[in-house]
């Protein structure tokens, strides 16, 4: 079983940034988009270890 991770979104912006599209957001879009960007602060923390850095850079995305 996956341990539910923090919210990282502000979710009334993300959702008017999606509805500002002529979009209606499901229920739980947010989650997977929190998943995604889970993923993303993960794979940039890996790559700033990896370079010898302790600072996370915009090249790690």
């Amino acid at each position: 079983m996956s341990k539910e991770k923090d919210m990282l979104l502000v979710g009334s912006k993300t959702k008017d940034a999606l509805k500002s599209g002529g979009l209606n957001v499901s229920s739980d879009a947010l989650e997977k988009l929190n998943e995604r960007v889970h993923a993303m602060v993960k794979d940039a923390q890996d790559r700033c270890s990896a370079n010898g850095r302790k600072t996370v850079r915009p090249s790690d995305f």
